[in-house]
């Protein structure tokens, strides 16, 4: 086998890149960068009718997003057609592989009858050919599918890197067709071709794909080509316990993105996605590469829980520079028509508020009522406002008006008006809140007073107080 290690991701275009996909490239590039070796990224576009190249963006913007960057690539199966092809006529020349005129229908009673009998429906072999068999006559007009001469005796075994030792008995398997009448090349076809031209020494896949991997390996070894290694990964099921499926809402990759979440934390949240290291439960993706192996991978179905990736997003959001945040609150900001003015400064109020939210939308949300032109919920107005408040917040407003802008004597001149109004600081602090923010929770209040300015603090004490 060869020195380096190959690995591929290899996804149909046929949608965005789901969460499943998304675990299956990061495992195949982590595997790739551990071992110094090259990440191939391989488009498996041969289904024309589903596949379309917005799906092909969707797939690399998803995984530019996560930041798995691929060494080589991406290859499309439909520009290697010539290439498939070719390889057919090698194996008919080395009688590997041989013409059936099978039509659809007659295939269709076959397998109709064999069920009938309770027998396994599958091909029956009419025109493979062998020693001393005489062959009828090819049909006029009738153009036929390629079929692989499967081996008939013996077993196909392999020793699967999460599965452990699988073996197959070549009697299960029919002579699979590996063109159609037109000439096209079989999935299960190219996917042999494309693996022994590029090399692959590791195959990391989903399990729905161990079915394939005996018919493969056969082809593979009638080729000459070096088997590779192969990992099948257990599915990944939903909160509730069933297979994650779209009713699960946010499978694809860029809905994280659009939902809040940083790329490191869906990186590290996949990575725990029937894989571990020890207890460890967050890490770098530095710290990914040099520890990733196969071994840890479990053979149990992985189970996706909301909260723990939620838990995780609070961890680097808290981690993540304040300009970085900022950007991103002021890009979704925009979205929602809200422009971010200069005062109050988006980054400060950022330090403020990135302790307190699980997401970039919440932390949109909370620095959203800074930038408009906020009117408080009248319930909010009612219940917080009260004459009493509203004294107070009179004697709280002349006091700011004069004072130094500095934290402690924003403090000093609400704990003063406190004093002179015979009430304990969250009686003047909620309703101050409500007024400023247009709730009554936040981070503490001298801090965001502070963060607002001046100008805009006593602009909406007025406007609450007229």
């Amino acid at each position: 086998m060869a020195s380096t290690v190959r690995t591929r991701f290899a996804p149909s275009p046929t949608g965005f890149l789901h969460i499943g996909g998304g675990r299956t490239a990061l495992f195949s590039w982590a595997y790739a960068r551990r071992h110094a070796g090259t990440f191939v990224l391989r488009i498996e576009d041969t289904d024309v009718a589903r596949s379309t190249p917005e799906a092909v963006q969707a797939i690399m913007d998803g995984m530019k997003w996560l930041d798995l960057g691929w060494d080589e690539g991406p290859f499309f199966q439909m520009q290697r057609m010539e290439r498939y092809k070719e390889v057919v006529q090698q194996m008919l020349a080395a009688g590997h592989a041989y013409p059936c005129y099978m039509q659809p229908d007659e295939l269709d009673a076959l397998r109709e009858a064999q069920r009938a009998r309770g027998e396994k429906p599958r091909y029956d072999g009419r025109w493979r050919p062998e020693a001393g068999k005489v062959l009828p006559e090819p049909p006029a007009g009738v153009q036929p599918v390629i079929r692989f001469k499967n081996p008939t005796e013996g077993v196909v075994a392999w020793d699967d890197l999460v599965k452990g030792r699988i073996e197959i008995a070549n009697a299960e398997m029919d002579d699979l067709i590996i063109a159609r009448p037109d000439g096209t090349p079989t999935y299960n076809f190219c996917v042999v071709v494309d693996d022994w031209d590029m090399g692959i020494t590791h195959v990391i896949r989903g399990d729905d794909h161990v079915n394939n991997t005996p018919r493969q390996i056969n082809i593979l070894k009638a080729l000459g080509g070096e088997v590779p290694q192969y990992a099948h990964l257990s599915m990944i099921l939903g909160d509730d316990g069933q297979k994650l499926s779209k009713r699960h809402g946010a499978v694809s990759v860029m809905q994280y993105h659009e939902d809040g979440y940083l790329p490191e934390a869906v990186v590290n949240y996949l990575a725990r996605l029937g894989w571990s290291h020890g207890d460890d439960e967050i890490f770098s993706r530095e710290q990914l590469v040099e520890w990733f192996d196969l071994d840890h991978i479990t053979p149990s179905a992985a189970q996706f829980n909301t909260e723990k990736l939620k838990w995780l997003n609070a961890h680097y959001i808290k981690q993540a520079d304040n300009a970085r945040l900022a950007a991103d609150a002021t890009e979704r900001l925009a979205a929602r028509g809200v422009q971010v003015a200069a005062v109050p400064a988006i980054e400060t109020l950022v330090g403020l508020y990135k302790e307190r939210v699980s997401t970039l939308v919440e932390l949109a949300d909370a620095l959203e009522p800074f930038y408009i032109d906020l009117s408080p919920a009248p319930e909010l107005l009612a219940q917080h406002l009260t004459d009493n408040a509203k004294a107070a917040l009179a004697t709280l407003r002349e006091k700011l008006a004069a004072a130094a802008w500095e934290k402690a004597v924003l403090n000093a001149a609400i704990k003063e008006t406190c004093t002179a109004h015979g009430v304990k600081m969250p009686q003047v602090a909620i309703p101050l809140r409500v007024v400023l923010l247009g709730q009554p929770q936040s981070p503490s209040i001298d801090a965001v007073l502070e963060a607002v300015g001046r100008e805009l603090v006593l602009a909406r004490l007025d406007k609450a107080l007229a």
